[in-house]
């Protein structure tokens, strides 16, 4: 840091008739922008405080991921890495006084990530692409349709936006609905901050992970119910639930991993889609002693979402 502000000095100092070599060779205005980036690099680096130490290759990405959410005041500290994945990783952060909660979850997708995501065209059908801001982009907007349709590297970049971007809004309105959802925070183009569930070393279980007790299997199934429900409600199906993606945690539930959630309505591909999450959830609370039928529940679910009635969701648990 020292050494980047002696440059500054030395370059935009006082120093007479006597140009730097590098500004010779540079337009002032463009060298003057480089500087003031590495300058503001620099900062952010010096600021960001990581209690967790990453590997060597780790902290470059993670510090890049996570920089802006220091100079937000959103989080103060990483802790600890909670899940390592193939699509990202998941810590446990400090989260600044102004976010209202002591802990939350950043979720860094891998660099690869951006060139190779998961095989997601079954989930994308019937879905605009999102932009960075969470609008969709416009049929007129054809550099960015031309892009994704020869998959270059700035197509590329667009879907992982996209995917991402379903995942952060997705979170918002069903939060926002009374899901069990973790609360999102904060976005970027490569990292989403969410609510916590765990301890500061050890992230929550997931359902797969333990046993239930007999008394509190059959709440637990009637919840996820409810919020399979309450999705397909507003014409969203998770697209991947099962027992690896519910967080367990003093006795609760939480609903993760969202960003390959697929429109009920416009994909072709929805009722196979939404009966696999449902066969899936039953599987793994029939092992619990729960007694449930999953083709029973997804056949009620569908009338119900054919005649858009969601009176009452009692019959789920049955």
């Amino acid at each position: 840091m020292d050494e980047l502000l002696d440059k500054y000095d030395l370059e935009y100092g006082d120093f007479g008739d006597e140009e730097p070599v590098a500004l010779k060779r540079t337009p002032r205005k463009a060298y003057k922008n480089v500087m003031v980036r590495e300058l503001e690099d620099a900062v952010v680096k010096n600021a960001l405080q990581t209690t967790y130490t990453p590997s060597r290759f780790e902290e470059e990405w993670l510090l890049a991921a996570l920089g802006n959410f220091y100079q937000d005041n959103v989080i103060t500290d990483v802790l600890s890495k909670v899940k390592g994945g193939k699509e990202a990783n998941v810590y446990c952060c400090t989260a600044h006084d102004a976010v209202g909660v002591e802990l939350v979850a950043a979720k860094v997708y891998r660099p690869r990530q951006q060139r190779n995501l998961r095989n997601d065209k079954m989930y994308r059908d019937g879905r605009p692409v999102l932009k960075a801001d969470g609008t969709a982009v416009k049929g007129s907007d054809h550099r960015m349709i031309r892009a994704m349709n020869k998959k270059s590297d700035y197509g590329k970049t667009v879907q992982h936006t996209s995917w991402l971007m379903y995942e952060y809004t997705t979170l918002a309105a069903l939060h926002q609905a009374g899901a069990a959802v973790p609360k999102p925070y904060a976005v970027n183009d490569n990292c989403i901050v969410m609510g916590y569930r765990g301890s500061e070393t050890a992230g929550a279980p997931t359902l797969h992970e333990i046993d239930l007790e007999e008394s509190e299997a059959l709440p637990l199934f009637q919840e996820v119910m409810r919020n399979i429900a309450l999705m397909l409600e507003r014409e969203m199906i998770h697209g991947d639930l099962s027992a690896f993606n519910i967080l367990y945690w003093e006795g609760e539930i939480t609903l993760i991993d969202f960003p390959q959630v697929t429109h009920s309505r416009n994909n072709d591909n929805a009722h196979l889609i939404l009966s696999r999450d449902v066969r899936r959830v039953c599987d793994y609370f029939a092992q619990q002693g729960v007694e449930c039928d999953a083709e029973a529940i997804m056949e009620r679910l569908w009338e119900r979402h054919e005649t858009n009635d969601w009176y009452g969701c009692e019959w789920l648990s049955s």
